[in-house]
């Protein structure tokens, strides 16, 4: 196909040029932006009119006529030491006055706590004017306060606003958890479709709760938490909790120690009920929405980001919500397949890097660089499982100002369209089935140690590089809880991966001290399988270990309480995990103070220059380990890299005992890989680099040829 799956931004200002560059790319569809408006004349430019729709804010002639259904936000205050007896604390400092007001009428869910003594303070006043929450206190003791505060301004509105200079009318945001902002907003949706004829595709950017986007003083972010609940509550929400669940939430338990519940908590009862609970009221607002917008003749798309809160999409509710679509900016490989792989909807569509905005299209910058590494990262992925469609945001017409990106894009489109071809027709060969291990499973897929977008902290790059690895390696993956293994672990699973530091929902925390989760798993490997684990995993203080699978892992952490017993097994070698490293392996932040167990191959170890008692002092970074019929291993970090990824590939066979499929379907230069389609009939060898790569390409049955590949190249070769 020339032409198709592309979907390119417009405004009424660029209609000429979005003519010119939707022919050069072959888009079929033009959407606008948070901050453009369509041209009259949308419908002439492309089969498809994508018109963003926003359902909580942008009517602010609403929102001012009824003040008592703005959202709001749960926040903790900064912390205080109490000098005296007495202590006043200023709730809103540290926040954006323009964004967010404590509001005075919810004081019935606000909690004051003494964090030193862990005591609930119960009386204390507020000072509506100067914004203090007053109590007695005990002197040198910190104190919080959770409280709820109004929200004044939309904080996507507000970041553009601040990003792009805008001077436009500054947006309210209405709940529709309260009665007239939900029927107003299926009046408006009625009418909005009725005036905008020429718009075939709704695209609800999106529904109605923002994921946590809090300001500080200076208009900075904040606190920025992309599965962040804390924008949903509200006196009404929390109230209709109450009434259903038969018990209460305050501020506290949805502020959770200036935590706010984020992913890498192990979830409470009280938080997944709560999720649980805003699921379903926007599962029934949002089907009464795309019945609206079917009725009129239009599809529904979701856009995964800004208000999608309470629309998890591999939650248990979103198959329910009638979407024809959904649409979610792409980072690399891990966006790709947490877009491709969501179901209930009817196709699937990736916005791609760079946006089309000041802060990377200005004079002297080069943004195809940009694009050609979104591309290649996100490419792997598109080969494993494809997106629909793919498509651009923000400015065309600045976009148009850098001609070899035009050029370059336009190659990427025609690329992606060949790629959909392919894939599309079947299933890719798989060599393994890998299950990904933590507290959200399923809930989570593709979704791990993941801020928004695919950004990270660098805290967890090293455990984020696993998800993207996995996202273009010929395995299937899927994402399981420990409510799944203590149910009983699929069959038809290879590999359990487990990742991530100590205590978080990622490696397991307290769910490793269920003596029911330790031994299934246990069982599991002993019976033939193999766990991978990665940083801290199934890390807790128990029993003397630390690591609750150390006798499968082979390795363990030392916590300071057994330093007197002296580590020998510290002798590097050879193996079958390593045998594509040709330099020193990158463990990211790494993991300190592992030391390998008796029995184990310790595959890499870092040395100290310091002797003690004249022990050679060895960190091991990686490490395999035989446990029964099955393996284990051990890594300490692994940000993605294409030597990395060559790795895990060759760790995971090497743990299920299939070190036989190595050469099978396979590329043997770590920056190339391979893919098989055994439905097509095809063979698609990638080079993931810039420059020239020679590579020994093996089919399905092992035959041996030898391949250069140009940069970027995708050879396709017939089976």
């Amino acid at each position: 196909m020339r032409k198709g799956r592309v979907t390119i931004p417009t405004d009424a200002s660029f209609v000429e040029g979005t003519k010119i560059i939707a022919d050069k790319w072959g888009a079929d569809a033009v959407r606008d932006c948070d901050g453009t408006v369509l041209p009259d004349n949308a419908a002439e430019l492309a089969d498809k009119v994508y018109n963003t729709y926003f359902v909580i804010r942008g009517d602010n002639e609403w929102g001012e006529a009824h003040p008592e259904e703005w959202q709001h936000a749960v926040l903790m205050s900064r912390r205080v030491t109490a000098a005296e007896s007495k202590l006043a604390i200023d709730i809103a400092e540290g926040y954006y006055a323009a964004q967010l007001k404590p509001d005075a009428g919810s004081q019935r869910f606000w909690v004051v706590v003494d964090r030193t003594s862990g005591q609930r303070v119960k009386d204390w006043e507020f000072d509506e004017k100067t914004n203090e929450v007053a109590f007695k206190s005990v002197p040198f003791h910190e104190y919080t306060v959770s409280y709820m505060a109004t929200s004044l301004w939309d904080p996507v509105q507000m970041y553009n606003y601040i990003t792009n200079d805008w001077h436009c009318e500054k947006q309210r945001m209405y709940d529709p958890c309260y009665p007239l902002t939900a029927e107003y907003i299926k009046r408006h949706l009625k009418e909005w479709c009725d005036a905008h004829p020429e718009t075939n595709v709704v695209r609800f950017t999106t529904f109605l709760y923002q994921f946590s986007l809090i300001f500080n003083t200076y208009g900075k972010e904040k606190y920025v938490d992309w599965f962040g609940y804390t924008m949903s509550a509200s006196p009404k929400m929390l109230d209709d909790f109450a009434a259903e669940y038969g018990y209460s939430l305050d501020c506290e338990d949805i502020a959770d120690n200036g935590m706010y519940n984020n992913p890498f908590r192990v979830p409470s009862r009280k938080f997944l009920d709560y999720m649980d609970f805003v699921e379903r009221r926007v599962t029934a607002a949002v089907k009464e929405l795309t019945a609206i917008t079917h009725a009129a003749g239009k599809e529904a798309m979701m856009f995964l980001g800004d208000c999608w809160i309470g629309a998890e999409p591999y939650g248990d509710y979103f198959p329910e919500l009638g979407l024809d679509a959904v649409v979610g900016s792409v980072g690399g490989g891990v966006t790709v397949r947490m877009l491709s792989e969501i179901p209930g909807v009817k196709y699937r569509e990736g916005r791609f890097l760079p946006y089309f905005f000041p802060d990377t299209f200005y004079k002297g910058n080069d943004p195809t660089k940009e694009l050609n590494r979104n591309w290649l990262t996100a490419r792997r992925a598109l080969m494993r499982k494809c997106l629909d469609r793919i498509g651009f945001g923000g400015y065309l017409s600045l976009a148009a100002q850098f001609p070899d990106f035009i050029d370059r894009a336009a190659e990427i489109c025609d690329e992606f369209r060949a790629i959909y071809d392919c894939v599309s027709g079947g299933k890719p060969y798989s060599a393994l089935t890998v299950a990904v291990l933590n507290c959200w499973g399923k809930k989570r897929s593709w979704m791990s140690f993941m801020v928004a977008h695919e950004l990270w902290y660098q805290q967890i790059y090293s455990y984020q590089g696993i998800l993207e690895a996995l996202s273009g390696l010929p395995v299937n993956v899927r994402f399981i809880s420990f409510d799944d293994v203590k149910n009983g672990i699929d069959k038809d699973i290879d590999v359990i991966v487990c990742a991530g530091d100590m205590g978080t929902a990622f490696s397991g925390g307290e769910m490793w001290r269920d003596e029911k989760i330790v031994t299934a798993v246990k069982k599991w490997v002993h019976d033939g399988h193999g766990f991978i684990g990665v940083g801290e995993p199934t890390a807790l203080d128990n029993g003397g270990r630390c690591f609750a699978l150390a006798d499968v892992l082979g390795v363990d952490l030392e916590r300071g309480f057994t330093l007197s017993e002296d580590k020998y097994n510290i002798e590097k070698k050879e193996h079958f995990i390593t045998a594509d490293v040709a330099s020193d392996i990158d463990f990211g932040e790494g993991t300190k103070n592992i030391y390998a167990l008796p029995g184990t191959d310790v595959l890499d170890i870092t040395f100290s220059d310091r002797f003690v008692r004249k022990v050679n002092v060895g960190e091991v970074n990686l490490a395999a380990n035989s446990f029964g019929k099955g393996r284990g291993v051990y890594i300490a970090g692994l940000p993605y890299s294409f030597t990395n990824a060559r790795l895990l590939y060759r760790a995971m066979l090497w743990s299920a005992g299939k070190e036989n499929l190595l050469d099978k379907a396979f590329s043997s230069n770590p920056d190339t890989e391979c893919n098989y389609y055994p439905d097509m009939k095809q063979y698609a060898v990638l080079n993931n680099t810039a420059a020239q790569a020679e590579t020994e390409f093996f089919d399905i049955n092992g035959k041996k040829s030898r391949l250069s590949l140009k940069p970027h190249e995708i050879r396709w070769i017939r089976a």
